[in-house]
């Protein structure tokens, strides 16, 4: 499951792009989007990170 991760932003960022295609926007005016995106995968991705290292031992 945690091999599959990485998937979540890629279809995030994928349906953000096609949001704003679908309203007739720019990339640059959706960057900011993409920035939340990329900053919420990382925090779970560094929450799950921080959960298996403490339940490692």
């Amino acid at each position: 499951m945690i091999k599959l991760l990485y998937l979540m932003p890629v279809l995030m960022c994928v349906f953000w792009f096609w949001y704003l295609q679908q309203r007739g926007l720019s990339v640059k005016q959706g960057i900011k989007g993409f920035g939340y995106i990329i900053g919420f995968n990382l925090i779970i991705a560094l929450s799950l990170w921080l959960l298996m290292i403490l339940t490692q031992r």
